[in-house]
């Protein structure tokens, strides 16, 4: 991890004595990180990709950062010691640069909190440089009862640097009729050996999954893409197999991808990811008990690495092609679903998986969650039907990212 602190003294000060007058700081963060102090007359020479904090030396330095501010990096994170006036300057240019809509927050104090706050603050960082130029797949369009999901490209490009590309279905089929059986014959064993069983389907129908698989694969390798989402239902009648197998192998390999043409829930796929550095699980809420707040999510798809075992299976709704039944492991549980046009809502809760359970009536992965929040929320003041599921606990990690994105939390 590289810190560029990016100074500002003032003429009066000697720049050898900078390191001297803020040794206790400077020493500390070089504990935990690379510190590259930068003369502010150099900051840019940085490049996007690069963590910028901005060093408050001395006192007598605001008009400098004021002359400078089109250059400055944003949100301005401005360390202040409080030596040398230091923090006294800090607080006149934070109040000008937040007065014109600049997003800022000055660090000093207890040197330990300084560097969590770092810390957090730098994750959050790469998480919106993950995000940033990530070209996410729409194959096909949304199913039509997806009616409250919508999201406009324009502005999440805006908000995000996301980039969502429409991608025709027919690609899809054309690309699937030139893969044979025998292409897949040995990726089908390697996925039956390794499953607890294989219930309803047949080797016809993994072969047919594993032909679109591939062929969805070859397309987001052709596209360059980094996620995709899939509208699955209306490729079953052309293709008589169903995406579960597809996306769960996906998702194994990296590619973030999401059921449904869902555009909202697997932009929330793709921020868990960055985040968490964790795969996660895009399901429906399919039961909520308010009495024992408990909450049992349910999807035919999951990534086979996040499930401990899986059951072949056939798709819940059509009883056609594959549908993966994983079974997770019990413990923490993180659910997050972003909402709005432009992405800027979002849900964001904590539990404990407590059983994966077997109702017949529902879709084939199906886990019971009991929630640290009222589950009032999903049934007052939902962000819509799919919500995301993470294992382990990341809800500050998480709030502090959206929060800093200034986006509004719904509960």
């Amino acid at each position: 991890m590289i810190v560029h602190l990016i100074s500002f003294a003032s003429s009066l000060h000697k720049p050898a004595q900078l390191r001297s007058s803020h040794e206790a700081v400077l020493s500390e963060l070089e504990k935990y990180y690379t510190v590259k102090l930068i003369n502010y007359q150099d900051m840019d020479q940085l490049s996007s990709d690069d963590f910028k904090v901005i060093f408050i030396a001395t006192g007598g330095v605001e008009r400098l950062v004021v002359q400078h501010f089109e250059r400055l990096p944003r949100p301005a994170i401005i360390l202040a010691d409080g030596m040398q006036n230091s923090l006294a300057a800090a607080l006149e240019i934070s109040a000008w640069l937040r007065g014109r809509g600049m997003k800022s927050e000055i660090l000093h104090g207890e040197l330990p909190t300084i560097i969590q706050r770092i810390h957090i603050l730098y994750n959050n960082f790469k998480a919106q440089r993950f995000l940033y130029g990530k070209r996410i797949g729409v194959i096909g369009s949304p199913s039509s009862w997806l009616v409250a999901s919508n999201v406009d490209y324009l502005l999440a490009k805006r908000r995000w640097g996301i980039e969502y590309l429409d991608i025709p279905l027919q690609r899809v089929y054309d690309t699937f009729e030139q893969i044979t059986d025998d292409e897949v014959g040995a990726s089908c064993a390697a996925v039956a050996s390794q499953a607890l069983a294989c219930r309803e389907a047949t080797p016809k129908d993994l072969i047919k999954a594993m032909r679109l698989y591939r062929a969805i694969k070859k397309i987001s390798i052709e596209e360059n893409l980094d996620a995709l989402t899939l509208s699955c239902f209306k490729l079953i009648e052309q293709l008589d197999t169903t995406g579960c197998l597809a996306l769960s192998l996906l998702n194994d390999e990296g590619i973030v991808a999401g059921c449904e043409g869902d555009l909202q829930s697997v932009f929330t796929l793709l921020a868990t990811k960055a985040l968490t550095g964790k795969g996660s699980f895009m399901a429906n809420p399919s039961m909520i008990n308010s009495r024992n707040n408990e909450l049992i999510l349910s999807h035919c798809t999951i990534g086979l690495k996040q499930a401990e075992r899986y059951i072949i299976r056939n798709h819940f709704e059509t009883e056609r092609g594959i549908g993966i039944q994983g079974m997770l492991p019990t413990g923490d549980v993180t659910i997050v679903k972003c909402g709005g046009e432009c992405l800027d809502e979002y849900y964001l809760s904590t539990g404990t998986l407590t059983e994966n359970t077997n109702y017949i009536n529902m879709c084939r992965t199906q886990v019971r969650i009991r929630m640290n929040t009222p589950t009032d929320y999903f049934l007052k003041n939902p962000l819509g039907n799919h919500h995301i599921l993470v294992q382990g606990n990341y809800e500050d990690t998480l709030n502090e990212f959206f929060q800093s994105n200034s986006c509004k939390r719904t509960e």
